[in-house]
C-alpha cells in the first residue's frame, strides 16, 4: 500500500488543515513526539500547526505557570504548569486543540523480552494533575476557546491504539472514522522507528569511531525527559566540551552483529534467552524506563570504549531509587567508571556540578587508556565495531 495513501483523511481535508495542535513537550512526549506528529499530519493537521512546547525553564514558569503549579514530589511533573501555561497564553496564533496524552505503556526495543513496558504512574497520570491547575478556579480551556484532549493511551499495544484514540477523537476531529484512525496510528509508529533507526545509526557510528581510534565515550543512563536542558541541566553536554562523544541508552545501536557479540556467550551459558533479556540482573522488568537503563548497565560493561557511564535521576524518584545500587555494581564490576546524578530538581547547582564534571573529566584523562585495555582483554572475538566499513 502507497505510504500517501495513509495520510489521506476520510473527512474534508480542509476542515483540519486550519486546526492548530499544541502539545506540551514534557514527560513521555520525549520519547514518542515523533509518534505524535507522524499521527496528527496523517489526519490532515499541517506539520506547521503542529506547535511544541519549549525546553523547560525557569523563565517558562515564572512567565506562564506562576500561580498554577501542582502539589507533586516528581520535579519533572511540576515542570508541567509552565509547558501548559507556554501553549495557552504564550502563542502569537491560538492554538485550537490543546493535546496531552496519558502514555499508560511505552514502545520500547525491549518489548516482547521483559514482562511490560508500563509507564511511571505519576509521570502516566501526570496531565490530568497538572490540567486541575488550569481549570479548578475557572477552566481556561475553555475560556480561551481551546479543546482539551488527553487520551489514555497504550502505545506499547499498538493493536489497540487506534480504538482508543478514535475513541477520544471522534468528536473533536471532523469526518473522522476508526479505519482513519488505524492508518494514522500506523504512520505514527513508522514515523517513530524511522527517527529511531536514524539516531540509532548515528550511534552505532560514534561507536566505530571510538573503537578505530581506541577514544573513550560516555553512556547516559536516564529517564528520556532528562534530555529536556531544563530537567537534566546540561550535565551530559558539560561533559561533550571536554571532547568526549556521548550516547543515550535509549538510541544506543541494536544491530543483530552488535548485540550478538555483546551477550552470544550469555545466551548459549544460558544465562540469558536472548540479548534483551535483563532476568538475570532485574526480575520485576515491568517498567519501561527502568528496564531500557538496566540494560544499559548491562551494555556499557561489554562494550570496551564506554569507559564511563552517566547516571541521571530526579529528586526523590520512587521509580529509579530501587535501581541505584545494581545500576552501580553491573557498571563498576566492569571496571567501567560511574557518577552518578540523583537528586536532579528545580535549581542547576552550577558550582557542584562544574565540579563533579571536573572530576569525570580527569578521571577520564587518567584512566580511560587503562579502562578501554583491560575490557577489550576479556571482551569476545570478532568485534564488528573494529571491521573496515
Amino acid at each position: 500500500m502507497p505510504r500517501w495513501f495513509a495520510r489521506t483523511p476520510s473527512g474534508d481535508p480542509k476542515s483540519r488543515s486550519h486546526l492548530r495542535v499544541g502539545i506540551p513537550r514534557l514527560l513521555n512526549v520525549w520519547s514518542t513526539h515523533q509518534f505524535w506528529w507522524g499521527f496528527l499530519t496523517a489526519l490532515g493537521i499541517e506539520g506547521e500547526a503542529i506547535v511544541f512546547s519549549s525546553d523547560t525553564s525557569e523563565d517558562q514558569n515564572r512567565q506562564f505557570g506562576k500561580g498554577r503549579g501542582t502539589v507533586d514530589c516528581c520535579y519533572p511533573v511540576k515542570c508541567g504548569a509552565g509547558h501548559y501555561g507556554e501553549l495557552v497564553f504564550g502563542q502569537k496564533r491560538k492554538i485550537d486543540i490543546f493535546f496531552s496524552p496519558m502514555i499508560y505503556t511505552l514502545p520500547s526495543f525491549l518489548r516482547g523480552h521483559v514482562a511490560e513496558t508500563l509507564s511511571c504512574p505519576r509521570v502516566m497520570a501526570g496531565p490530568e494533575n497538572i490540567k486541575a491547575g488550569f481549570i479548578k478556579e475557572k477552566d481556561v480551556f475553555a475560556e480561551n476557546g481551546i479543546r482539551y484532549v488527553s487520551p489514555l493511551v497504550s502505545l506499547g499495544e499498538p493493536l489497540i491504539v487506534p480504538k482508543q484514540l478514535y475513541e477520544t477523537l471522534k468528536d473533536v476531529l471532523p469526518g473522522l472514522t476508526l479505519e482513519e484512525t488505524r492508518r494514522a496510528v500506523h504512520e505514527g509508529y513508522q514515523t517513530l522507528q524511522d527517527f529511531n533507526e536514524r539516531l540509532r545509526a548515528k550511534g552505532r557510528e560514534v561507536l566505530e569511531a571510538c573503537a578505530r581510534e581506541d577514544k573513550p565515550c560516555l553512556l547516559v543512563l536516564a529517564r528520556p525527559y532528562h534530555m529536556d536542558p531544563g530537567i537534566g541541566h546540561e550535565i551530559e553536554v558539560d561533559l561533550q566540551v571536554y571532547g568526549y562523544p556521548i550516547l543515550w541508552v535509549q538510541y544506543f545501536p541494536v544491530d543483530p552483529d552488535l548485540l550478538g557479540w555483546m551477550f552470544g556467550e550469555d545466551i548459549r551459558a544460558g544465562i540469558v534467552k536472548s540479548p534483551f533479556d535483563i532476568s538475570d540482573v532485574w526480575p520485576s522488568s515491568y517498567s519501561s524506563n527502568t528496564n531500557e537503563i538496566l540494560w544499559g548497565a548491562k551494555v556499557a560493561a561489554r562494550v570496551p570504549w564506554i569507559a564511563c557511564v552517566i547516571r541521571l535521576s530526579s529528586y526523590e524518584c520512587g521509580m529509579d531509587q530501587p535501581t541505584y545500587t545494581p545500576i552501580q555494581q553491573i557498571v563498576e564490576r566492569s571496571g567501567t567508571l560511574f557518577f552518578s546524578f540523583q537528586d536532579l530538581d528545580s535549581t542547576k547547582p552550577a558550582g557542584s556540578v562544574k565540579i563533579r564534571v571536573e572530576t569525570i573529566a580527569h578521571y577520564l584523562e587518567k584512566y580511560s587508556t587503562e579502562i578501554i585495555e583491560k575490557k577489550k582483554a576479556s571482551m569476545p572475538p570478532g568485534c564488528p565495531l573494529l571491521r573496515d566499513p
